[in-house]
């Protein structure tokens, strides 16, 4: 009887030592700034990964769309590059549809709200009267800034030349 009770004891105090053991590091782990950083980082890239979509996405079938899909830029982007996205004229011509197909963040400051971008693309782009689209690939680096409402927006974007490319496209 006196062992069973030394036993109950003794399995009490090591169940009560493993819940304290597990509410310390669950106490931890939501006050840890790693994994705030990790939270924004993951908005920063669905943020960028959309905002990459619809910067390389432009209906011009008509005036009207292109002129829709012209201001849809200029919501997904912020500072100068929304200034010259805003200075586009809006005409019928070429479609282009772009899919994010990877994408990762290289570099973030949470404190300055900045970060930066790599994708990869695939576009496919429709001539004016045609149907059949052609299909390309291109690589793109962004930078991204945090807007007040918390909102990531693509600041400048710029092509990087895929492997095995030089920098005026040749192969």
């Amino acid at each position: 009887m006196r062992r069973a009770r030394i036993l109950t004891g003794a399995a009490l105090a090591l169940a009560l030592g493993c819940c304290g053991t597990g509410a310390w590091t669950y106490a931890q782990a939501r006050t840890d700034d790693a994994l705030a950083h990790g939270r924004e980082r993951d908005r920063a890239l669905a943020d960028g990964r959309a905002g990459i979509a619809v910067l390389t996405t432009l209906d011009a079938s008509t005036r009207q769309r292109a002129e829709k899909g012209i201001r849809a830029w200029r919501d997904a982007s912020t500072g100068p590059l929304r200034e010259e996205l805003g200075r586009t004229e809006a005409k019928a011509g070429a479609s282009a549809r772009g899919t994010v197909t990877e994408a990762a963040v290289t570099a973030l400051d949470t404190r300055a709200g900045t970060a930066k971008l790599i994708t990869t693309v695939r576009v496919e782009v429709t001539p004016a009267g045609t149907k059949e689209p052609a299909t390309g690939r291109k690589r793109l680096e962004a930078v991204l800034v945090r807007t007040g409402e918390g909102e990531w927006k693509v600041r400048a974007l710029s092509a990087v030349p895929l492997s095995g490319e030089r920098e005026d496209g040749d192969r």
